[in-house]
């Protein structure tokens, strides 16, 4: 499976195929309730619901940003329970933030070692809007075998930023906003600004507004600077936001991207 996106007719015709389980990643930053709460009012038919905070994430330290990657052997129970087979079940996440959810649950996935994720395309907005199926049942759970194997190389923390953003073809990525990337608004950490030598990239770039893809080519035409890039350590507030820019590299074929998982959230901590 080399797709990374599917459109919500393909969706459609793959509902009851079961081989595909879906995974709905709705989350609000401003209201951590708000996610699980619209899941529970309607959803994609026969999708499960996985929380930012308490799925996608393990509990705030001092140390490791505001959303820490969760524990591998406990994400790795939850999604055996939705009948998630390790490299054989396709997995399709959504949201309705333009993929900033959605793509976490990619990127984690992969990081497990299971390639077989998509997102998709225009999120719950765009499955809605074309009139298909939603529910406010929740699935029964099944059982899948989910063992995972860590891809570490896709990887860095704080040390391995340190060590490496400076080096002659490494390319530092701030996936924020341009006013937060220059320290002119940080509505969320105690310390605004960016790391030292990193280049701004928003996550909103890879799509529309309506949470579409943009062209191929537009995808191309942002990262070409890159493309010779021997290393892209990617990073945003929380680690959150960064895996739409990582989506975004693997979909023009640079693979070199790695997840700085702690941020700015996490390099602060140290100051």
């Amino acid at each position: 499976m080399t797709q990374l996106v599917v459109s919500a007719t393909w969706l459609l015709e793959h509902l009851e195929d079961p081989q595909v389980v879906i995974v709905d990643c709705r989350f609000s930053l401003a209201d951590p309730q708000l996610g699980k709460q619209q899941y529970q009012a309607s959803h994609i038919s026969g999708a499960y619901y996985l929380d930012l905070n308490q799925d996608l994430s393990s509990p705030v330290e001092e140390h490791g940003g505001r959303h820490p990657l969760p524990n591998p052997k406990d994400l790795a129970n939850k999604l055996s329970t939705m009948g998630v087979n390790y490299q054989k079940t396709l997995v399709v996440a959504y949201d309705d933030s333009r993929f900033a959810f959605a793509a976490r649950l990619w990127w984690l996935l992969r990081y497990l070692g299971h390639e077989q994720v998509v997102v998709l395309n225009g999120g719950f907005a765009g499955w809605q809007k074309a009139g298909y199926p939603t529910t406010d049942i929740v699935p029964d759970q099944k059982m899948g075998t989910f063992v995972p194997e860590i891809q570490k190389q896709k990887l860095v923390d704080i040390t391995d930023v340190k060590s490496r953003k400076d080096n002659a073809n490494v390319f530092l990525i701030d996936s924020r906003e341009g006013d937060r990337y220059r320290g002119e608004r940080e509505p969320i950490d105690k310390i605004a600004g960016h790391i030292p030598g990193a280049i701004n990239y928003p996550w909103q770039e890879v799509t529309d507004s309506l949470g579409y893809l943009l062209p191929q080519s537009e995808q191309h035409r942002r990262w070409q600077e890159l493309e010779t890039a021997e290393e892209i350590l990617v990073y945003c507030g929380s680690g959150v936001t960064a895996c739409v820019n990582l989506l975004s590299l693997e979909l023009v074929g640079i693979s070199k991207g790695k997840l700085y998982a702690g941020s700015w959230s996490d390099w602060i901590s140290y100051v």
